[in-house]
């Protein structure tokens, strides 16, 4: 049961413990339950999210009880950030995305056995507290000279901070002291930038309780410019694939950087070390191979979503470049890779020529431009090569009677769609 810090400082997973040694040795001491919290301030949760859910899985192999908390109360209220006050989205909203992520959540840990995954909803014992009872059991406890020195706290003071953000460290301290009394948790985790509050929680229990629990934080992933990790031009990266489809979200992983891609395989793989180690020095002889990134997308895309979704954005990719069948692809699986493509909505009830398709798809800069392309055999329509600069599409082209694919030479790749 330690051997899982060894498994997790390898893989690069903690960033902060309250105390290593002594939390080695409470694992040691027998099954631990420990708990992560995720607030539903959207339908589905994201990358980062994916982290935390991880470290749970490797905690729960190891023999400990994970509790998986999703934030009923603290989703109404929204953790403090450093830009600016939050939106505060309706009850009924924020009701129904807890659904969604308690659902969710299910998918990566085992909810059966000895050590079963159990899943929380921190309204159950915030909707019936009073204002008197909160303020005189956690409130009290809490000094607003630690809550001003907060670093989130003190850069909001002169832009403003409402007493609603200002206040959500005690809610999550109160939801590690409610998780402690009723389930026994003495471990909690999160990212970095939580450990503000993970370490008030634990100060809530010392402080309430008097007994000594203990905290971990995980570091917050970044690409090489440091920027932040799962985020694209076109938004995040989100687990719930009709937000983010099996095949964009293999692509995702598919271009990670070489200087970034075996933290990557180390974080988001149960690969082992002998395995990383071998990807590690295969990108480094070898980077045109991109093998660490395949074994990357692979992996992580059959974990998230499946072993066949994951094989269908394999497939589609290829069709798309030529490499395999376009009218084998399902049609779940090419829509996924339409959506990534911007597949352009074509107007009127009549198909336009191959040249206007081109043009309207984005993959040449003019209607000459696609004529001359046809013209010196680089143009392709749904892989096939045209050659006449005249052609037009026919219905036999629309692949599932909706799109068609244009490509010119071997990388420009767009697409129209008809409305279904």
């Amino acid at each position: 049961m330690t051997d899982v810090l060894e498994e997790l400082t390898w893989r690069g997973l903690i960033a902060h413990c309250t105390d290593l040694d002594d939390l080695r040795a409470h694992l040691g001491s027998g099954p631990v339950s420990y708990y992560v919290g995720f607030d539903p301030t959207a339908p589905s949760l994201h990358m980062g999210n994916l982290v935390q859910l991880i470290v749970a899985g490797h905690l729960q192999r190891a023999g400990h009880r994970p509790v998986i908390l999703v934030g009923g109360s603290t989703g109404l209220i929204g953790d403090p950030k450093q830009t600016g006050e939050r939106v505060l989205n309706d009850p009924e909203v924020v009701a129904g995305w807890v659904r969604r992520i308690q659902a969710q959540v299910a998918r990566y840990l085992d909810v059966d056995g000895e050590n079963a995954a159990t899943v929380v909803n921190n309204l159950d014992w915030t909707g019936p507290l009073s204002t008197i009872e909160f303020l005189r059991d956690v409130g009290k406890h809490f000094p607003v000279n630690r809550m001003l020195a907060r670093d989130v706290v003190r850069t909001r003071l002169d832009s403003g901070i409402s007493y609603t953000e200002f206040s959500y460290v005690l809610l999550q301290s109160l939801d590690y002291r409610e998780l402690f009394r009723r389930h026994g948790v003495t471990l909690q985790f999160g990212g970095s930038d939580q450990w503000g509050n993970i370490t008030a929680g634990v100060e809530l229990i010392r402080r309430s309780e008097g007994e000594r629990v203990h905290a971990l934080a995980t570091p917050l992933l970044t690409k090489a410019d440091g920027t932040k990790f799962g985020k694209t031009e076109s938004g995040t990266v989100w687990l719930d694939p009709e937000l983010t489809s099996p095949y964009a979200f293999h692509q995702f992983f598919l271009n990670a950087e070489d200087a970034k891609v075996v933290e990557y395989l180390k974080v988001f793989t149960r690969r082992s070390r002998e395995e990383v180690e071998e990807l590690a020095e295969l990108t480094e002889r070898e980077p045109h191979r991109r093998a660490a990134q395949k074994a990357l997308a692979d992996d992580i895309t059959a974990f998230v979503h499946s072993e066949r979704e994951r094989d269908e954005a394999v497939d589609a990719a290829g069709a798309l470049f030529g490499r395999t069948a376009l009218d084998e692809l399902s049609e779940s699986a090419l829509a996924g890779a339409m959506r990534e493509v911007g597949a352009v909505p074509l107007s009127g009830d009549g198909l336009p020529t191959v040249a206007e398709a081109m043009e309207l798809a984005g993959v040449v800069p003019s209607r000459s431009a696609a004529r001359r392309a046809i013209a010196e055999g680089g143009a392709y329509v749904n892989n096939q090569k045209v050659t006449d600069p005249e052609a037009r599409l026919s219905e036999d082209d629309l692949l599932h009677r909706r799109w068609v694919v244009l490509r010119r030479g071997r990388r420009t790749v767009g697409a129209v769609s008809r409305a279904s």
